[in-house]
């Protein structure tokens, strides 16, 4: 038997029919070259016990996994990108490959892909990936998740020996496929194709799929639309949080990149924070900030209103628009919630949760350039002040900047502290995903073939989440 007694498939996608999705073949590559397979992510489905020879077969083949779904289905949907929209969008290099059951949990979870072929949605590409965007993508789930963040996970790359041409890096490149798992692919772009065609039916079905299948507590609601809307703000509203406390900037926020359970994915032009800088932007083809790491909560709103509109189809306007502006007040609570678990401490009330994560934003603000997002976590874990202190950036701590914030620090009760007790905050600085890094990490990849370099930073960011905790 290939997979474990933990692999529990339950392929409920399909049931949303052929106006939701379209099956499709997988390209046939000409190589399948496994390069990295997630253990743990394999574990929570059940499918750790595949051989590599069967995971290639089910992650480069795509052979159906057994009793799951018979075909891939590559999702329809539109989406606003940078604010404007477009009706040709779609998988048009990935598909829904399979669902199951999380262990432990119940959950239902996907498998995705990304540069596994054609599909009716291509358009003009070539349904590929370039195996540069695969590794940063394992690496940026690593990270992510790492730092608390609510992501997809990176659960296979396998290299597929064909020669892609790409106008934005060095070409020919080495291509790949990527397997992710999720909670969920149904985007907000799904729900904007069937309002684009004024199909209340279709969108009545669509809710209805989502609360039933992700969000079962909603199922007696007599407004379900509505209450839909308020459970995907509060998850938005967190997703927001961690990514700012994080200091990760996205880059391409378009409504077809957010999905209805708040987890982010799909990372293509991404980067993590030097440095606290609001207009820091991650796509050089962002010319205007519009995605900057500062205007991702206007962001991250303006698409919640863009959701909204497709169920006033089926949904009061007067509901949608109070549960829209929850989203304020609920993003800050949670800023505040991440900031605290960012630095290990125990909530303490609203108002001095707040209090303290304005603090620390202030303090990160005015520390300099010697300052850098990271470490400044990193030093502060746990708020253990001498141990800050005693760091490399100990001076800038101890300055005027820093007084507010502690002072605010005393008065709050350390969480979990004997996780400094791990063996990496022995270390002086903490693990970074900085662009000349990765940049790095791919150059030994491109010129030598040596994967070393990225195993090693994988070990190491893993060694960062086991310590943290805070996933």
């Amino acid at each position: 038997m290939p997979v474990s007694s933990a692999y529990l498939p339950d392929p409920r996608v399909q049931e949303l029919g052929a106006e939701f999705a379209d099956p499709v073949v997988a390209a046939d590559f000409p190589m399948t070259t496994l390069r990295f397979r997630n253990e743990r992510a394999a574990a929570s489905v059940g499918l750790d016990t595949l051989t590599d020879a069967e995971w290639i077969a089910h992650f480069g083949r795509f052979e159906p996994l057994p009793g799951n779904l018979p075909r891939p289905l590559a999702q329809r949907y539109h989406g606003h990108q940078f604010r404007v929209y477009n009706p040709d969008l779609g998988d048009g290099r990935g598909f829904t490959f399979a669902q199951m059951r999380e262990a432990g949990t119940g959950r239902l979870l996907e498998l995705g892909t990304k540069g596994s072929g054609q599909t009716p949605w291509s358009r003009a590409g070539d349904g590929r990936l370039t195996l540069k965007g695969g590794v940063r993508e394992v690496l940026a789930t690593a990270m992510l998740e790492a730092l608390g963040v609510p992501t997809s996970r990176t659960f296979s790359l396998i290299e597929t020996g064909e020669e892609l041409t790409r106008g934005d890096e060095p070409s020919p490149t080495r291509s790949a496929v990527l397997v992710r798992l999720s909670h969920s692919h149904v985007r907000f772009g799904s729900f904007q194709r069937h309002a684009y065609f004024q199909s209340a039916e279709r969108i009545g079905q669509l809710v209805d799929h989502v609360v039933e299948v992700y969000y079962p507590e909603l199922a007696d609601e007599t407004d379900r639309a509505t209450a839909l809307l308020a459970a995907v703000v509060a998850r938005a509203a967190r997703l927001t949080a961690r990514w700012m406390t994080a200091g990760f900037v996205h880059g391409v926020l378009n409504t077809d990149n957010m999905n209805i359970t708040g987890e982010s994915f799909d990372y293509g032009p991404y980067r993590f924070l030097p440095r606290n800088d609001p207009n820091f932007t991650a796509a050089y083809f962002d010319t205007s900030g519009l995605y900057s790491f500062g205007r991702q909560p206007e962001t991250v709103f303006w698409n919640l209103q863009q959701l909204a509109g497709t169920l006033t189809l089926v949904a009061p306007q007067e509901g949608l628009v109070e549960v829209l502006n929850r989203f304020g007040p609920a993003y800050r609570a949670e800023l505040a919630a991440a900031m605290l678990a960012r630095l290990g401490l125990k909530s303490q009330s609203e108002e001095a949760d707040v209090a303290l994560a304005n603090a620390a934003f202030r303090g990160i603000s005015e520390g300099g350039d010697r300052l850098r997002w990271e470490p400044f976590f990193f030093d502060w874990f746990t708020g253990d002040e001498a141990r800050a202190l005693g760091s490399l950036r100990g001076d800038i701590y101890a300055g005027e900047a820093f007084a507010g914030f502690r002072d605010l620090l005393k008065t709050f009760e350390r969480d979990r502290p004997e996780r400094l007790g791990a063996a990496y905050f022995t270390a002086a600085e903490p693990q970074e995903l900085l662009y000349d890094e990765i940049e790095a990490i791919w150059a030994d990849i491109a010129e030598r073939d040596d994967w070393s370099s990225l195993h090693a930073k994988l070990a190491a960011i893993e060694a960062a989440r086991a310590a943290y905790g805070l996933g």
